[in-house]
């Protein structure tokens, strides 16, 4: 790869796509001009294996023959929800309780994201912890590989506990 341009520049934008099987996707800047490649590698050095469609992204780029690609991920924020209707799971569960639960170190268990859930242990209890694919996506990420370090808030709910928040490890370090 020959670059154009030595200096990487940052740039705020949406992540438009991104699959992680494909292990790249697309950026679209705010200030416009070509779309921008994120490759697989440059998200894992941010240590996110996945992002969600729509979330917001800041990166440092840099213009190569064969366009604009990422080069850095310098912060990640979700997506906006699409209402502000908390999940059913999470309706009956005192918002003190949500507000204050901790960040806690787990692994991916599994993860299947065409069925829309999957499950991770917390480091040190034995049951496992319920992820959906929708607080996935709140979260900012959209699929998780097995024995992924993630931080994760973990509630009682209905079906036993369940993760309402997702972080990956490195980036909930400076939470």
């Amino acid at each position: 790869m020959t670059t154009t341009s030595s200096e990487a520049a940052p740039v705020s934008g949406r992540v438009k796509w991104f699959d992680p099987s494909k292990g790249f996707g697309f950026v679209i800047a705010d200030d416009g001009g070509p779309d921008i490649l994120l490759h697989a590698n440059v998200l894992r050095n941010f240590g996110q294996s996945s992002v969600a469609d729509g979330a917001r992204i800041e990166i440092a780029v840099q213009k190569t023959e064969r366009g604009v690609q990422a080069t850095q991920v310098l912060k990640i924020e979700p997506p906006e929800p699409e209402s502000g209707v908390p999940l059913a799971d999470f309706e009956n569960i005192d918002p003190d309780v949500m507000a204050n639960a901790p960040l806690e170190p787990a692994r991916v268990k599994w993860f299947d994201k065409a069925k829309g859930f999957g499950f991770a242990n917390v480091f040190g209890k034995p049951e496992d912890v319920f992820i959906h694919i929708e607080v996935l996506r709140r979260s900012g990420l959209a699929d998780l590989q097995p024995g992924e370090a993630l931080a994760i808030r973990v509630v009682d709910g209905k079906r036993g506990r369940m993760a309402m928040e997702v972080h990956a490890w490195e980036t909930a370090l400076s939470r």
